[in-house]
């Protein structure tokens, strides 16, 4: 198996290497084990049981993405982890249901630092990811003015002269252009 698995923690080891088999008894472990204390964690900030399901659900998916991902690494317990992601997730949709007022969320007994903040790493990746389908998506010669000009830092007039444009300004119009059709693309991928 090529994939790499860290935790100093066996159960943790051992309900990854579940995860990864696509082990039934797996899932029902984690579900055992983690679910009172995100049915806790909801019920005491203006949740329900069903809602609790629901972000537990979300956690579950998200865990077992990391971990088919390949090259997954565990830097605290497996019970941190799928807090702390229904932490935010919770915050999240409390957040949604309340967009006036601030909201203040009861912890746990534990306090949880997490080093990354999954959530927002991941929708960043899909926005890169949708950034490169828009890319794709341009063509020539935009992709390449684009990359030249935000990526390669080149110049206007380094782009002018490998494009063949007669001046710099008719470059930097091309150029805008091209953005204005990227972002466009982008946007529609977005909706």
């Amino acid at each position: 198996m090529s994939k790499k698995i860290k935790s100093s923690v066996p159960e943790d080891k051992e309900l990854i290497i579940g995860i990864l088999n696509d082990s039934k008894d797996t899932l029902n472990r984690i579900y055992k084990n983690y679910f009172p204390m995100v049915l806790q964690l909801v019920l005491t900030n203006n949740g329900d049981e069903d809602e609790a399901k629901d972000i537990f659900q979300e956690s579950v998916i998200v865990l077992y993405n990391k971990v088919k991902g390949g090259n997954f690494e565990l830097n605290s317990k497996l019970k941190t982890f799928i807090y702390s992601i229904c932490r935010r997730l919770w915050l999240k949709r409390l957040n949604q249901k309340s967009k006036n007022s601030s909201v203040d969320i009861t912890d746990f007994d534990e306090i949880i630092s997490v080093e990354e903040d999954l959530e927002h790493h991941q929708e960043k990746e899909l926005k890169f990811q949708q950034m490169e389908h828009a890319l794709v998506q341009l063509g020539e010669p935009c992709k390449t003015i684009i990359e030249d000009y935000y990526i390669q830092s080149k110049s206007m007039q380094e782009i002018c002269e490998k494009f063949g444009y007669t001046n710099a300004d008719n470059a930097k119009t091309q150029k805008y252009k091209c953005l204005q059709r990227l972002k466009k693309l982008f946007f529609q991928k977005l909706g």
